[in-house]
């Protein structure tokens, strides 16, 4: 049977729903902010006033707001600048920045996804606009209420309300580029609800608007103008708008999502005109582009204008593929998108006598139908080709007086064009010749109102003209092409003598690089040579070295053993003495060789030979002193000794001068079991001048010391070791007796502690 399916005939219908959601791109109250991140960034830091800076926070919040993708990062970025530009504008009270804050706020909670909370933001900041008496924040504002309505009718409606009291305000602040994109949206509602004309009216206002201020992005401005010619049938208009869309784009190297708007209109203005093609090849690229960003509603309009181009093709087994390629994963939502699905699988399974699997959707399109006059059109034209196609033929006429009161209302030569063509198959079916002729004698003039030849060869006229202009920029683009390589011939030419020359310097320089080689390798053998006998000589001297080392921890080991061998003779002595003078001179001469003895069993001990730590020393030696004397129950020692490294020579004098002190203090400063302390006290001055304090709080010193006592063996021991050292020997009553040395450390042999 002869059939064209009822949308492939002409798309106006179809196209009054499919514009709606690919407009959603062109509704966006805020575009993309062009200016740069970075340099937004800059002008924030450089920012002359803080009201500025707000601005600048503003404008960078807009951006990540507007950045094309859906990421986390850059919504939490737009909040966090927002608030900061809401807490800096509270803080100077400055009034449009916590308004358009305010603003921002619902912005981004709606890309978030929270509506409710959105609107409520919305209306805070149309009520802080009224107040504060801010016009263009007003205006704003109603922009932004667009957004939470939907695409029925009423919404629309209410839309289109919005945005009438917003564009006076653009216009009388004179805020020309916002004023325009109001317009370009009103245009859309207002064809939306096919008051195309009125439509036309105000993009052209739009497009005057845009020029006036010089903004060249005019493909959207361009697309709707094409979708609404199309819509009042006068497709050289339609395809000129729609060439000049993709055009524009071309020019601008526009890679946004908005490539898939033009492309779908593109292919409806060719659609129109019968150059299906052309058609084909416009859907299969918004179709891919709409697959790559998984927008559901723009892959099921476009699927659904490419399964009607297959339906006009009859190739209905590739309309059904088509369909069921995106049906799985982008199953339709929109109620009318459902309808139009269910009619293609409707007359593709009858036009191919699958009535069993048609019967499905004709009986869910006449659940449709009894419900609501939602797409009445599609529901009508699937329900009579079903009928027709399953022989229950005189159903079909009922069908077809409903399908003509529905069209009387609309006043569509395309809709009386369908009706016709169902009449005419219709009677035929029945057998009604005569009545059939007269349907199809009606159809075909229907059909030639709407694709005259004149429009046909307009339309060819257009297409030639924009080819023409393609192949210019073409040509144009191959003599630069041309140049090009031409210059890069020449370019070559001078690389390959360049290259050449280069070479030749290379095997130059390599036969310099291997001379060069050649001697350093020479010289590298006889450095070697040396190194070797350098390390041997090292090896023999280090083995000298520990050799001495040895030597020298033996000495000192031998040392320490023969004092202590003495310390033990003299001890074995006092056991045959009964004179008590003889066995204190005993006692105190094994006092002085243990000193001695200390510090020579420190120096076998360590790695450090030179010089010894005295912090140890006078420790271990007062350990001694106190286990000899058994002072700990009278006497408290007090220690306040830095870390210093004296040498064996300075060592030992200052080892016995503290045995002598000490001594002394144990013996004569406590008497009859006094309680007493003694604090021993070795501190830098400056430099390598040091002082030993020896100070106890007992009795002091007699009044006539200075005659009985200054030639005893203890002092004189003292006196001397301290000229020994060059030292200083000091001695005074002062709350006690205080014996202070000065005395300069000898550098001579120094070791650092860290080598120790």
């Amino acid at each position: 049977m002869n059939f064209i399916p009822f949308i492939s005939i002409k798309n106006h219908l179809h196209i009054l729903f499919a514009v709606t959601f690919f407009i959603q791109v062109n509704n966006a109250v805020l575009a993309q902010s062009k200016e740069d991140p970075g340099l937004l960034k800059s002008k924030i830091a450089k920012a002359e006033s803080d009201s500025q800076k707000v601005e600048l926070l503003l404008a960078l919040s807009n951006y990540y707001l507007t950045k094309p993708g859906e990421f986390k990062a850059d919504l939490e970025s737009a909040d966090n600048l927002n608030f900061e530009a809401k807490k800096l504008s509270t803080t100077l009270n400055y009034k449009p920045g916590i308004g358009e804050a305010i603003l921002q706020d619902a912005r981004i909670l709606r890309e978030k996804g929270e509506t409710e909370k959105a609107l409520k933001k919305a209306k805070e900041a149309l009520a802080y606009s009224k107040k504060n008496n801010l016009q263009v924040l007003k205006a704003d504002v109603y922009r932004e209420l667009c957004a939470y309505k939907g695409y029925e009718k009423e919404d629309t409606e209410e839309k289109i309300k919005y945005l009438e009291v917003a564009i006076p305000i653009y216009k009388k602040n004179k805020v020309l580029k916002k004023e325009a994109d109001a317009l370009k949206d009103l245009a859309d509602y207002y064809g939306s609800i096919e008051e195309n004309q009125k439509a036309l009216d105000l993009l052209e206002n739009a497009l005057s608007i845009y020029k006036k201020i010089g903004f060249k992005e005019l493909q959207g401005v361009y697309t709707l103008m094409s979708d609404n010619y199309g819509i009042l049938q006068n497709t050289q208009l339609s395809l000129q708008y729609a060439l000049m869309a993709e055009k524009t784009a071309e020019e601008l190297h526009d890679t946004s999502y908005q490539l898939c708007t033009i492309y779908n209109h593109l292919g409806l203005a060719y659609y129109d005109l019968l150059k299906y093609d052309l058609a084909f090849s416009n859907f299969e690229k918004a179709l891919n582009i709409a697959l790559d960003n998984k927008n559901e509603s723009d892959i099921n309009i476009i699927t659904y204008n490419l399964a009607s181009l297959y339906c006009q093709k009859k190739n209905y087994r590739e309309a059904l593929r088509t369909l069921n390629r995106t049906a799985k994963d982008y199953p339709p939502k929109e109620e009318i998108t459902k309808i139009r699905q269910r009619f293609i699988y409707v007359v593709c399974y009858s036009m191919l006598k699958q009535l069993s699997q048609a019967k499905p959707y004709y009986e869910q399109l006449l659940k449709d139908y009894q419900e609501s006059e939602t797409g009445l059109p599609y529901k009508l034209t699937g329900i009579i080709i079903y009928l027709q196609q399953s022989g229950q033929v005189e159903k079909t006429y009922a069908y077809i007086e409903k399908f003509k009161t529905f069209a009387k209302k609309t006043d569509k030569l395309i809709l009386f064009s369908q009706i016709e063509l169902l009449a005419f198959q219709s009677d035929h079916a029945s057998k009604k010749y005569e009545s059939a002729i007269k349907h199809l004698q009606q159809h075909q003039v229907l059909r030639d109102s709407l694709f005259n030849v004149e429009k046909l060869k307009h339309s060819a006229a257009l297409q030639l003209q924009f080819e023409t202009e393609k192949k210019d920029k073409n040509i144009k683009l191959l003599t630069q092409q041309g140049k090009l390589q031409e210059i890069k011939i020449y370019n070559d030419r001078i690389i390959r003598y360049v290259f050449i020359g280069s070479v030749i310097v290379l095997i130059l320089f390599l036969a310099l690089l291997y001379n060069s080689f050649r001697l350093k390798k020479k010289k590298n053998a006889e450095l070697e040579i040396q190194r070797q006998q350098i390390n041997e000589q090292n090896e023999l001297n280090k083995k000298m070295l520990i050799e001495k080392e040895w030597l020298l921890k033996e000495i000192h080991h031998r040392v320490k053993n023969n004092l202590q061998i003495v310390i033990s003779l003299l001890n074995t002595q006092s056991a045959y003495l009964d004179n008590e003078d003889a066995l204190m001179a005993i006692q105190n001469s094994q006092h002085r060789m243990h000193a001695m003895s200390l510090i020579h069993q420190k120096l076998y001990q360590s790695d450090n030979l030179a010089n010894i730590d005295m912090s140890w020393y006078i420790y271990e030696l007062i350990n001694y002193m106190k286990e000899c004397f058994d002072t700990d129950r009278n006497i408290n020692f007090v220690l306040n000794v830095e870390k210093t490294y004296l040498d064996v020579a300075q060592a030992v004098p200052l080892g016995l001068i503290i045995n002598e002190a000490i001594n002394n203090a144990i013996k004569y400063a406590f008497p009859d079991g006094r309680k007493g302390e003694v604090t021993i006290v070795l501190k830098n001055n400056k430099e390598n001048n040091y002082e030993l304090c020896i100070a106890d709080n007992g009795v002091g010193l007699p009044e006539d010391f200075e005659d009985t006592e200054r030639d005893s063996l203890g002092m004189n021991l003292m006196m001397g070791l301290s000229d020994q050292i060059d030292g200083t020997f000091e001695m005074k009553n002062q709350n006690g007796l205080k014996i202070t040395i000065t005395f300069t450390r000898n550098t001579e042999f120094e070791v650092t502690a860290e080598n120790s």
